[in-house]
């Protein structure tokens, strides 16, 4: 996804909101997800959000959104945010998060989320990171 930063979009320094660039993250990441699952999916946790460096009003935003490990009936996505110059084409990383989404039909009921290909070393490792931080959250759900 690619948007451009409007002084709507900012605070009074110029720099895009944060809660701005986290609906945008939001977005990318339910894109990714249901064009892997096909089915509606919403967002169920939000992990590591960390805002770097800021981005400017007439820079481009790049978010980059890939599912990372697939459960039951949810998976994680993994949103990278760039901030590319329109005339110089500098691009660096502004954000990352892992997000978890549940697959939820109309009907309340969840549905089984299609696994993840997984052949890379790389993408085992990606995988296997998503896995400790999913049993966390497992962990904390069964405390409450």
């Amino acid at each position: 996804m690619v948007e451009v930063v409007l002084p709507d979009d900012a605070n009074p320094m110029g720099f895009m909101l944060g809660g701005n660039v986290m609906r945008l993250i939001d977005l990318a990441g339910a894109v990714a997800a249901i064009r892997h699952a096909r089915t509606p999916m919403v967002t169920a946790a939000v992990d590591g959000l960390e805002f770097l460096t800021p981005v400017r009003v007439g820079d481009f935003i790049v978010l980059k959104a890939r599912v990372t490990a697939t459960f039951n009936t949810s998976l994680e996505v993994e949103v990278m945010v760039y901030s590319e110059g329109a005339l110089s084409g500098e691009r660096r990383m502004t954000s990352r998060a892992h997000l978890t989404f549940v697959s939820l039909e109309r009907d309340g009921a969840r549905s089984p989320v299609p696994p993840l290909l997984v052949e890379t070393d790389e993408e085992r490792t990606v995988e296997a990171a998503a896995r400790v931080r999913h049993s966390e959250h497992l962990k904390k759900k069964l405390k409450t």
